[in-house]
């Protein structure tokens, strides 16, 4: 696998049109921290990390988040930005706005993995992996 943060958004993606309330996904520290910044956001109701002795890394299961009344997710689009073919990076000043600040972009920089918001009020700039909204 090539782009495995693809995969990750893929899984994430497909599980959303089946309406799926669970999906698990291979485990990986960048994925982890993903999950984890999807949880804070409000984007996703719940995750678990699962250690496996048949995987070394383990999955995650995460619990995907609806709408009560009319069914509809909390994800409304996963867009995947940086490919290992074609990295997109960012300063602080050029700092993308998705979907007129409603979205976010979650940015791998030097101090971790974190929204474009967070990096842009600590003035550092990264990679840009995907845009959530």
């Amino acid at each position: 696998m090539t782009d495995p943060i693809a995969d990750y958004l893929t899984r994430l993606r497909n599980a959303i049109k089946a309406q799926h309330r669970v999906v698990e996904i291979p485990s990986s520290k960048l994925k982890k921290e993903i999950t984890k910044i999807l949880f804070d956001q409000g984007y996703i109701l719940n995750y678990k990390f699962v250690e496996d002795e048949n995987s070394p890394r383990g999955t995650i299961k995460i619990a995907l988040k609806y709408d009560n009344v009319d069914n509809v997710s909390a994800i409304k689009c996963l867009t995947r930005v940086s490919r290992p073919g074609l990295r997109q990076y960012t300063g602080y000043k050029d700092m993308p706005r998705v979907l007129n600040g409603l979205g976010i972009a979650i940015i791998s920089t030097s101090k971790g993995v974190m929204t474009n918001k967070e990096a842009k009020n600590q003035k550092i700039g990264g990679e840009v992996l995907c845009y959530v909204y």
